[in-house]
């Protein structure tokens, strides 16, 4: 095997393979990229056993041939090299290493044959449908936040996806929780997934995918599912994932629908008083909200720290309460709010509370009270 390819395409896409491999493995092979230089193009591919990336890059092919080399070293290395140079990468040499040579520095790794390593791909994906690139990255912004990170409930770590009957119309939901506040938003049903059985995509897979949408300039993206698998394909990355294999809880039950105190305050006026009295919030991370008439009140004390205290224009019109909330869980979820203003409606201040965007409908948010 022996090609050349410039730095910067080879770094890009050795950054995208890099990022799957994890730190630590137990399997030697599972640290490596397997490279094989093909006459159209050198394919670099990565996996952890439950993610897989496949990248295809240009390249001068000198001559054909497949192995595989560690993927954060040959990261680094790269990354290290001068910006224009051009990278020659030949296997074997002479100790049966793989050889990295760019101007006057030269590199040789220890490798592990291609046939050690694992393939999670190429089942057959019945479900096949494409979103636009903008549309879903929008989904995974507005929800992904809301992940629970808790590995015992395993089935909450990653974002639920399914079609949804809405009246006459069909949309996409989708939807994440960590039991603490949840993300709801909705997207046109693209043609092809009116089948599609409710799937939980992993924390991984979804902080992998969001990633490489920044970086293609694929206007579409097609989606593949399977029960258990599901395959983003964009220009010429391909990243294939097991789903989590566990069944979502019924979130439309904790969505209150009759809470009947509604307050609607400008999200940035809101999102900048929260930010300013986290200050002293920062250890206990509680902040409380008082309503008014015309305003509201949020406080917040630490016996340690001091106080704070800010005031914010707001219409709210039922009788004052007061509820507290974990501040970061708050911006959280007004980062992602589109509008200038939102609605938040209570029951009381023990209750879950929801958060409307009043410029966009298609997206709902439930966050919890925290006792103060």
């Amino acid at each position: 095997m022996k090609f050349t390819i410039e730095r910067a395409n080879l770094l890009k896409t050795l950054s995208h393979v890099q990022s799957i491999v994890e730190k630590r493995n137990t399997i030697p092979v599972l640290s490596n990229v397997k490279i094989e230089a093909m006459e159209d193009g050198i394919s670099f591919k990565a996996t952890d056993m439950d993610t897989e990336i496949t990248e295809i890059v240009d390249a001068k092919t000198i001559e054909t041939g497949a192995t595989t080399a560690p993927a954060h070293m040959l990261y680094d290395i790269v990354r290290k090299l001068s910006d224009g140079a051009e990278v020659e990468i030949t296997f074997p040499d002479e100790k049966g290493q793989l050889t990295i040579a760019s101007g006057r520095s030269k590199f040789a790794l220890s490798t592990i044959g291609v046939e050690d390593f694992p393939v999670i791909s190429g089942d057959q994906l019945p479900v096949n449908f494409s979103m636009a690139k903008e549309e879903l990255k929008d989904v995974i912004d507005r929800t992904k936040f809301a992940v629970s990170t808790e590995e015992t409930r395993y089935y909450l770590n990653g974002i639920y996806v399914h079609a949804k009957n809405e009246g006459e119309t069909k949309v996409l939901r989708v939807v994440a929780t960590d039991g603490h506040r949840l993300a709801c938003v909705e997207s046109p049903l693209p043609q092809g997934a009116e089948d599609m059985n409710g799937v939980i995509i992993p924390r991984k897979t979804v902080g992998e995918a969001r990633k490489l949408l920044d970086d293609t300039s694929a206007e579409n993206i097609a989606i593949s599912l399977s029960e258990n698998k599901i395959r983003f394909v964009m220009d010429d990355i391909t990243l294939t994932s097991k789903l989590i294999d566990g069944t979502y809880p019924d979130y439309e039950r904790v969505i209150p629908t009759d809470n009947d105190k509604v307050l609607e305050v400008g999200v940035k006026p809101l999102a900048e008083a929260v930010d300013r009295v986290s200050v002293v919030a920062e250890r206990t991370r509680a902040i409380k909200v008082m309503t008014a008439p015309n305003h509201i009140t949020i406080v917040t004390s630490s016996p340690d720290l001091g106080s704070a205290q800010e005031e914010v224009e707001a219409k709210y019109n039922s009788e004052p309460l007061e509820i507290g909330y974990n501040f970061r869980y708050l911006l959280d979820i007004l980062t992602e709010v589109k509008g200038d203003n939102v609605k938040i409606s209570f029951a009381d201040g023990s209750s879950p509370s929801v958060i409307h965007d009043t410029s966009d409908s298609s997206a709902i948010y439930v966050l919890m009270p925290m006792r103060v």
